[in-house]
This record gives C-alpha cells, structure tokens and sequence, in this order.
C-alpha cells in the first residue's frame, strides 16, 4: 500500500524544486537528485566529489545531512496534501559509519511515524558498492499553509 497522498513521479519532484525557485539551492550545488520513488520509500542520489570533501579528503558528514534532509524532506511533502499542508524539517540527526570518497551515494527514506502534525523518517545512505555509510533520523512538522 503506497503512503503518497496521490500518486507521485519523479516529475513531481523535479516541478516541486522548480517552484520554490529551483537554481542556485543546496541540492543543486551539492548535486543532489531524486532518483527513485516507490510505495512507501524516496530515493535521491549525490556524487561523491571533491567539492563535498573535508580537509581529510572524505565526504563531509554536512553533505550526508544535506542529501539525508533532502529526500526525507520531499517524501515528507508528499504524503501530506500539499494544496493544504507542506512540511519542514524540525529535528535531524546522523551516525556516519564509513568514509566515501569517490562514486555516488545514495540515500533512501522511509517513514517511521506518519502522524497529523509530523513525521518521522529513517533515511540510510550507502555508497556505490552498496556498503552503508550513514544513518540519519529526520523529523519534520506537517504546517497548514
């Protein structure tokens, strides 16, 4: 049984990033990108550059918490009625567990909790040879528009 509102396309999320003014965002710089939506997960991708390093030449634990934000953030805004509601992140944490580099994360969200007034999603990341990397938690507020 999906957990969308309505039904959900990656073109949906590609019209949502064009209309909260889409060029020069986060998710741009960081080449952040929903790749892949199923009944009750969201799926978004981020290269592994040397743009997203820290000074130890590894993935900057920020760059996991921006991608794992990201798509917990779009899924969250998605099963609300969005005409009615949108949805912000209100509380995020992260365990980083192995180093990146190079290739592409990838991360998927899933709700934990999907209440009236917030959600809750468990959002794993993993690198380009399916090993995890990171586990964060988001929270994120339902607010009536």
């Amino acid at each position: 049984m999906s957990i969308w509102f309505r039904p959900v396309t990656l073109e949906d999320c590609a019209r949502l990033d064009a209309g909260m003014g889409g060029k020069g965002t986060l998710m741009q710089t960081l080449g952040i990108e929903i790749s892949e939506i199923g009944d009750d997960y969201m799926k978004a991708t981020m290269p592994a550059t040397p743009a997203i390093h820290n000074p130890l030449g590894i993935v900057h634990g920020g760059a996991n918490v921006a991608l794992a934000e990201t798509v917990a953030s779009y899924a969250a805004n998605f099963v609300v009625d969005f005409e009615q509601y949108y949805c912000v992140g209100q509380e995020i944490n992260a365990n980083h567990l192995r180093a990146s580099r190079n290739g592409v994360l990838t991360a998927t969200a899933k709700p934990v909790h999907l209440g009236k007034r917030s959600s809750v999603w468990e959002i794993l990341i993993h690198n380009s040879a399916g090993e995890l990397t990171c586990i964060s938690r988001m929270t994120a507020a339902v607010v009536q528009r």
